[in-house]
């Protein structure tokens, strides 16, 4: 493991006006439509990337990170089967999104990616980059929610009892509805976010908007609670015998890879970043103070400057022969 490069500010576009999110289209996998959000690239050689969002989240939470990065990368951001507009799953597993992310990328036949993955997103991209490093230029995890020995200290483990409970579904639906979009996108916010001032108020809108959607769907608690279980499922797989456990795919790793974590994370332990980046093998890592669970929404532009130097550092090694 190595600590992270930071690019220069410079090398960015200057702040200017907050993009909308970027153009959507439907794309249809094995008979199940999948959300795809398209950010061409602005400068020739752009390479492609993919982006994939957390528990919860939407291909709206790399809106400004992907901005930042369009002379570089010609990128899509996907919503994951169950979450934001792609169809519901019949299994929430981290196998089963793997499989369809997978699938995915396979479709695109654009060979390789970069592929940048938080929380949820961090640990179905960790099992594509073992299990097809053929698919994967880089891997670059965002608070990657590997597996780590008591989830219930994390702002997710209220939740914890609900999955053993009966007509549990129904019971987080009821939960839901109780609670008006702008309480939950508050809620969100807080847990996400190590400082919510630093939320833009259209983010802040297009939260509100997102959960809105939310309770329109039908198949939304199932999909949240389905891979809650899905998770939880892979951390107690972690510390068994077997090479499906996330830690050895971890290990399996070829990609360069950068992690990144924030120590005011509520969501996954601040110590896993560090844990994540020392189990691969050309690990880098960057550590975030003051930072919460979305660094690439929190600050963005740190994200990208990292994301730069890693690929930097990469075409560095090549030039030198390593």
């Amino acid at each position: 493991m190595k600590g992270a490069i930071l690019a220069a500010d410079k090398v960015l576009p200057p702040d200017g006006a907050v993009p909308m999110p970027w153009p959507a289209r439907r794309v249809v996998i094995d008979g199940a439509m999948l959300h795809v959000r398209d950010t061409p690239a602005t400068a020739p050689g752009a390479e492609p990337a993919v982006y994939v969002h957390g528990l919860g989240g939407s291909s709206q939470n790399w809106t400004d990170f992907a901005g930042l990065l369009t002379d570089r990368f010609d990128a899509q951001a996907v919503d994951l089967p169950g979450f934001g507009y792609s169809d519901p799953s019949p299994r929430y597993s981290i196998p089963a999104f793997a499989d369809r992310l997978i699938g995915y990328l396979e479709y695109a036949g654009r060979g390789p990616v970069h592929l940048v993955g938080n929380s949820l997103g961090g640990s179905i991209s960790v099992r594509v980059a073992a299990l097809r490093p053929d698919l994967v230029r880089t891997l670059t995890l965002v608070s990657p929610a590997m597996p780590f020995l008591d989830p219930r200290r994390t702002a997710q483990g209220p939740m914890l009892p609900l999955l053993a409970l009966p007509r549990a579904e129904r019971l987080f639906a009821w939960g839901l509805a109780r609670l008006t979009p702008e309480q939950l996108a508050e809620q969100v916010l807080l847990a996400c976010f190590g400082d919510t001032a630093k939320v833009n108020p259209q983010r802040r809108v297009e939260a509100i908007e997102e959960i809105k959607l939310r309770h329109t769907v039908e198949h939304y608690p199932r999909a949240y609670l389905g891979t809650l279980r899905g998770l939880v499922s892979s951390f107690l797989r972690a510390y068994l015998p077997g090479a499906d456990s996330q830690w050895r795919l971890a290990a399996r790793i070829t990609a360069p890879t950068l992690v990144i974590g924030g120590l005011r994370d509520e969501l996954v332990d601040p110590r896993v970043p560090a844990q994540v980046a020392k189990a691969i093998p050309d690990g880098r890592l960057l550590i975030l103070p003051g930072v919460g669970h979305v660094a690439q929404m929190e600050v963005p532009r740190l994200v990208a400057r990292a994301v730069v130097g890693l690929l930097d550092d990469v075409d560095s090694a090549v030039g030198r022969g390593a």
